[in-house]
């Protein structure tokens, strides 16, 4: 574990004021994506916007948070500048998040690695002699961390890189039933709800709406709705199985790990230690950072994103791109 060279805004020193200054008040491109449809083999889809060179040029999937998509300040942002170096860039939403209701009661959650897998192994047929790598934010990064860990020595990734990871899921429920964090839970959930209530109305759940409107907790919705429809017992054996913490000592690819110890989405104690990495994982921590915020500059109407700038220099350090 090293300390991240992140030094936040003197304006923007809170937690909760670095997580949300980029969600409220960052603006930035509107990138022209290009989108694929996915065909799964279970009969669902899942969508993917690109961005970036049509030619032979390494490919970077980004995968976004929870109940995110392309239009997220943080892959948007990102995506333009990757684009810029010449890269191409692939957006893969997960099931239900690219503006369509996906097709099945399941959904997507924070260990589902089978589509990530799909997609990869789709692109490796496809153009063998193209590097990969993926850039995972969020419960993104926990599911891209997971299947690095998971599939090895045999990962075809070239690097792989992450941003506020929730690496021990009961941890980051945890932290998002208290204090201030609660605002986060009451927001995402309530978007997890409005998604299921509309598969309510579509016939894909068996559940009342009086159901899913009593479930006001990540705890409540995954013990009633996530765990059951993706094949765990309860929320607990979810967390368990699916949290990355456990994958990390696994990873033989490159991977560099952005986290701000303090992350309201989880707490310190949910960071992991060194002994838990394997010898080809960075893990950079920043005394300050929020969620996905790392925002520093000058004052709010300079307002500038240091993620961006660490990522792409990753990236290019990696690829050996010419800047």
């Amino acid at each position: 574990m090293t300390a991240a060279p992140f030094n936040p805004a003197w304006w923007c020193r809170s937690p909760h004021l670095q997580t949300l200054w980029p969600f409220l008040f960052r603006g930035g491109p509107s990138p022209a994506y290009q989108r694929e449809r996915l065909e799964l083999p279970d009969g669902d889809f899942i969508d993917i916007d690109w961005l970036g060179s049509q030619n032979d040029s390494p490919i970077v999937i980004l995968l976004h948070g929870l109940e995110g998509g392309s239009d997220s300040h943080y892959i948007r942002a990102i995506s333009t500048r990757l684009a810029e170096l010449g890269l191409r860039c692939a957006i893969l939403h997960f099931r239900g998040c690219s503006g369509e209701t996906n097709r099945l009661a399941r959904g997507y959650h924070s260990g589902d690695t089978a589509d990530l897998s799909y997609f990869i192994n789709g692109l490796s047929f496809k153009t063998p002699s193209v590097p990969i790598a993926a850039i995972g934010y969020s419960l993104g990064g926990n599911v891209l961390l997971k299947y690095c860990g998971e599939t090895g020595r045999d990962c075809p990734l070239s690097f792989a890189v992450t941003v506020s990871v929730p690496f021990d899921l009961m941890i980051a429920a945890e932290s998002l039933n208290s204090g201030l964090s609660r605002l986060y839970q009451w927001w995402l959930v309530g978007s997890l709800r409005r998604t299921a209530q509309r598969k309510i109305e579509l016939g894909l759940l068996d559940y009342s709406s009086e159901e899913i409107r009593s479930l006001r907790t990540f705890t409540r919705f995954d013990d009633k709705v996530t765990a059951p429809l993706h094949g765990f017992d309860r929320a607990e054996d979810y967390y368990r199985r699916s949290s990355s913490r456990q994958y990390l000592n696994n990873i033989r690819i490159p991977t560099l790990l952005l986290q701000a110890a303090d992350d309201p989405f989880l707490l310190e104690k949910g960071l992991p230690v060194e002994q838990e990495l394997s010898d080809s994982v960075e893990l950079e921590v920043s005394q300050h950072g929020g969620h996905v915020g790392f925002v520093n500059g000058r004052s709010p109407f300079a307002s500038k994103y240091w993620l961006d700038k660490r990522i792409s220099e990753y990236v290019s350090s990696e690829f050996q791109l010419s800047t």
